[in-house]
């Protein structure tokens, strides 16, 4: 019987985006899309790049990386996925005591209210208060 990955060993798992051309049409992409299938480290280093009181949505972020890594577009599943891989990683680190400052600020990108708020682990009370200490709405 295998043990169940952290949230930390996933985060791992993948750890080089792929850019790819898509034949068929699948989500916001057209057939023949040039796609890129990010990671949850890239969603990470992206994420400590916006600045302390700031938020982003998963549109730009999905358009920054296309541009970054020469794709047209970034796949919206697995973005979804990887932010979600990254912001558990990161609350496990936190509450292994890693400091608040090093780990992903997800919150920047997780508004409470959100879909993505519910799918947590840890719930919503964590990005509530994350972000009241930025100084950010909800």
């Amino acid at each position: 019987m295998s043990t169940k990955k952290s949230w930390s060993e996933k985060f791992m798992t993948r750890t080089e985006p792929e850019v790819k051309r898509i034949e068929n049409a699948f989500a916001d992409i057209p057939a023949n899309g040039l796609m890129l299938i990010a990671s949850p480290k890239i969603l990470s280093d992206y994420l400590h790049q916006v600045p302390k009181g700031k938020t982003v949505d998963i549109k730009t972020i999905r358009k920054d990386l296309a541009l970054e890594y020469r794709a047209e577009y970034t796949c919206p599943v697995t973005t979804g996925i990887f932010l979600r891989i990254a912001a558990e990683a990161a609350y496990e680190a936190y509450q292994k005591g890693e400091p608040i400052e090093r780990i992903t600020p997800f919150w920047r990108a997780i508004a409470p209210n959100s879909p993505a708020a519910k799918k947590l682990s840890f719930g919503q009370e964590f990005l509530v208060k994350m972000r009241e200490l930025e100084g950010i709405a909800s």
